[in-house]
């Protein structure tokens, strides 16, 4: 076994060398595959199925899936595949070089909760099995195991990402079979229980047909939106921008829309999305042990990709910059293992509020990004400037921070908020024909734009073409 490198190149913040970037297309995108197919799955497949029938969701799911990954690949992609670096350096260009804390709190907070989520899944998943192979102990149920089986799974994260970034894809080759076993389980069902399926009602359908199809565009779009935190500390693993978007957009933009399809059908015809839960029923104990063993891969994949990109990502804050990684992984797991042991119930029931929030603060930090890099900036970044935090250095603004990156932010969540409030689904305005994703990151790239071109270029800051 080799030495562990605390040192290495993929386990630092700091720009990785064109030697360093190691990654081909195919190799990125079945750590992106690996990392997408998770069982999340099921429960965006779920929300989508309250609303809409089968082929009316198979359709509002992939293009709201599309247009997420499009968003976020052109909004953290440009620089993080050109420099490689990670999400969250990406943003000191636009938040400034002590304002970039708003999108690292928010990345951490997003991974945070996705991953007790997954983790806990895989807890509940693993305490299954153990059941249906006779091997829980007698007077044992889930409320005594998940806890403990929690912290087997972040244990097993840890060891793997102590090799950083090969750990992440010398398990993905490995994991990424359970990607085929997810939709040979899509086919089982639709297949045995087509006509059902076909006459399914959704249970909580809207009297307006097209609330409910842009509900589950919007549902599609903050799924891929939440890959805004994970996307650059893959990405930028690759070498070669121009190969990098069909792995992007299949690899990661596909898989989610699809696999929710398992949990969709799942709720229509058996109103259940859980596949562990109605294998079993299709196939007995023989299906119901490949479905739970399917769950537990699956968050795997995610959980591995999730923690290594936050812990890149805290390394942007300088006390932990130079921990040994090691101490920085304990860091990033430890809050995912509270909540798993302590919490695991809260975190599980609140999806729909995950979901929702993400949509909130995500899309509104595309936008910026997105009016950016294309349109103020031309394309132009310093990345030397990207790691200098002296006051009057590029990226400086105003003591560290640009007020109109904060200011479109805030824009975007009100607007965010107004159009569809992520913890009851209340919608207004325009939401039924827009979603409120597209709306959020247009004002936000407008507002953006307005007030750096009326305020922040004119005075000299952010290095922008009109103040040079």
């Amino acid at each position: 076994m080799s030495q562990i490198r605390e040192t290495a190149a993929d386990t630092g913040v700091w720009p990785l060398l064109r030697r360093e970037r190691t990654w081909s297309p195919w190799r990125l995108g079945i750590a992106l595959a690996t990392a997408a197919a998770a069982t999340w799955c099921y429960l965006i497949g779920e929300y989508a199925g309250y609303y809409l029938n089968f082929f009316q969701g198979s359709l509002a799911l992939t293009a709201g899936g599309m247009i997420g990954m499009l968003l976020v690949l052109l909004a953290a992609g440009p620089t993080c595949i050109r420099f490689g670096i990670e999400s969250v350096a990406s943003t000191k260009p636009q938040f400034g070089s002590k304002g970039w804390v708003i999108p690292g709190l928010m990345q951490m907070l997003s991974i945070i909760g996705w991953n007790a989520m997954l983790l806990i899944f895989f807890a509940k998943s693993l305490t299954q099995l153990l059941s249906v192979l006779g091997w829980l102990p007698v007077g044992f149920g889930t409320m005594q195991i998940v806890p403990f089986t929690t912290l087997i799974a972040c244990a097993i994260v840890f060891f793997v990402l102590l090799w950083g970034a090969s750990g992440v894809t010398h398990l993905s080759n490995i994991l990424v079979a359970h990607v085929f076993v997810g939709f040979w389980m899509l086919y089982l069902l639709v297949s045995q229980r087509w006509p059902d399926l076909v006459a399914a009602k959704p249970a909580l359908a809207h009297a307006d047909p097209v609330w409910n199809y842009t509900t589950g565009v919007e549902i599609g779009i903050c799924s891929l939106l939440s890959w805004w935190a994970y996307i650059g500390a893959l990405v930028r693993m690759a070498p070669d921008a121009r190969k990098v978007a069909v792995p992007v957009m299949v690899g990661m933009g596909l898989p989610v829309p699809l696999l929710s399809l398992i949990g969709m059908a799942g709720i229509l015809v058996l109103k259940n999305s859980d596949p562990s839960s109605w294998l079993r029923n299709v196939g007995g104990h023989l299906y119901a042990i490949v479905a739970l063993s399917f769950v537990a891969a699956a968050n795997f994949g995610t959980a591995i990709a999730g923690i290594y990109a936050s812990a890149i990502g805290l390394r942007n804050f300088r006390r932990l910059e130079k921990l040994p990684w090691i101490v920085v992984l304990l860091v990033t797991i430890m809050p995912v293992a509270f909540l798993g042991v302590f919490v695991p119930e809260l975190v599980f029931n609140k999806f729909g509020t995950i979901l929702a929030l993400v949509g909130v603060c995500f899309a509104p930090l595309c936008g910026i990004q997105i009016a950016d890099y294309y349109i103020l900036r031309r394309r132009r970044i310093d990345i030397r400037a990207i790691y200098e935090t002296r006051p009057g250095s590029r990226y400086y603004f105003w003591g560290g921070v640009n007020p109109a990156a904060v200011i479109a932010l805030l824009v975007g969540i009100v607007l965010y908020v107004y159009l569809l409030n992520p913890l009851t689904y209340e919608s207004h305005g325009l939401y039924r024909f827009l979603t409120a994703s597209l709306p959020t990151t247009l004002l936000s790239a407008l507002v953006y734009i307005a007030i750096t071109r009326l305020i922040v270029a004119p005075a000299g800051r952010g290095d922008y073409p009109e103040s040079n």
